[in-house]
């Protein structure tokens, strides 16, 4: 198989892999919508060695989150982001990537939903909390922020 081809068949998996994602997040949201009554709040949980995952993951789970709370009005909801695509939400990275920072900032101010990120993992690469703008929570640890939510009874919903 020559290169050309061989990178057309990595870029089809990457591909279906992405979908299969996808089609999961949809399904851990079809199980929280037919439960009876609302969880005490759902976490989505992202984390990608992607860059860019946030561009395509953060308008999901705008979406989703808009589709829980039509079904279970106030439910409580959270998102944290731990890997490589949170320095998409860095302030330096504002202008470059401004509908996802403008959608972020939506989701913590006018929807009461905090958007963490992972203080640790900005630690390793030398960023302080004070590299992401205000409307970016930054959690100690993000791990540790997603034991936090399901120890409050929060369902988990991991976007990989």
């Amino acid at each position: 198989m020559n290169r050309t081809a061989s990178k057309f068949v990595v870029a089809c998996a990457l591909q279906l892999t992405a979908g299969g994602a996808w089609a999961d997040l949809e399904a851990d949201i079809q199980s929280i919508l037919a439960l009876d009554a609302a969880p005490p709040g759902v976490v989505f949980e992202i984390v990608s060695g992607n860059k860019d995952y946030l561009e395509d993951a953060i308008p999901k789970v705008s979406a989703a989150s808009e589709r829980l709370r039509a079904r279970f009005e106030g439910i409580s909801i959270a998102v944290v982001t731990h890997g490589r695509e949170q320095f998409a939400l860095t302030r330096d990275k504002a202008d470059e990537n401004q509908p996802l920072h403008d959608l972020v900032k939506t989701l913590s101010s006018d929807r009461e939903i905090p958007v963490h990120v992972c203080g640790t993992h900005a630690g390793w690469f030398g960023m302080t909390p004070e590299a992401f703008p205000e409307y970016v929570d930054v959690a100690a640890a993000g791990p540790t922020q997603v034991q936090q939510y399901r120890e409050l009874g929060y369902r988990l919903i991991l976007v990989r």
